[in-house]
């Protein structure tokens, strides 16, 4: 009777500590999702104070190159797209788009030396340089968020603890788009006449 009691008690034992570690474990990857869904809505804020200064760049610009049209739909397609995504990884292609619409709008700037010294214009770029390094910031902790969870989550014996719990690697990682990667061409040699 003893050795059966003994062996109950063992057995209850065991089932408590690892009760107990899985629901650590889980608490622990409740608060980690959490703060990834806090580090996106900053992410997410930034995102939109930036599509909020957009239409106030582009129409400065268009007063001086109302040429460049193509640009300018480009720049507006970009961030319709922003403002209509609804998840992370749809917000993160998004983003990437824009990125590449601004670039060619701030590159026809270098066009217009009167629009370089507009003090509307200037000031906007002030903003929007500001509201880009606040993205930058916000971006890395969304990242250092999922890359907190995801590392938890694969720890033993985390990674059991989460399969049933029903917690998942998260993969929406912002990362360079593709033509943040292409190397700029410089010339530094003299123009032909």
């Amino acid at each position: 009777m003893k050795i059966l009691l003994a062996v109950l008690g063992l057995l209850a034992l065991i089932i408590l500590i690892i009760g107990g570690s899985y629901i650590g474990s889980r608490n622990e990857m409740v608060r980690k999702n959490e703060a990834i869904k806090q580090a996106w809505a900053q992410v997410d804020v930034v995102l939109q104070r930036r599509a909020d200064l957009i239409p106030n760049l582009v129409a400065t610009v268009k007063g001086y190159a109302a040429q460049e049209v193509k640009v300018f739909g480009d720049v507006a397609n970009a961030r319709a797209a922003l403002l209509s995504a609804r998840t992370p990884a749809d917000k993160i292609a998004a983003n990437g788009q824009l990125d590449g619409a601004l670039g060619r709008l701030l590159a026809i700037v270098e066009n217009y030396p009167n629009l370089k010294s507009n003090q509307n214009f200037l000031a906007l770029q002030d903003e929007l340089a500001g509201t880009e390094n606040r993205i930058a910031v916000e971006r890395r902790r969304y990242n250092e968020a999922i890359q907190d969870y995801n590392t938890f989550i694969g720890l033993f014996p985390n990674f059991i603890f989460a399969k049933w719990a029903g917690f998942q690697r998260n993969n929406d990682y912002f990362a360079a788009s593709e033509s943040a990667r292409q190397v700029p061409k410089v010339d530094f040699s003299a123009p032909k006449p």
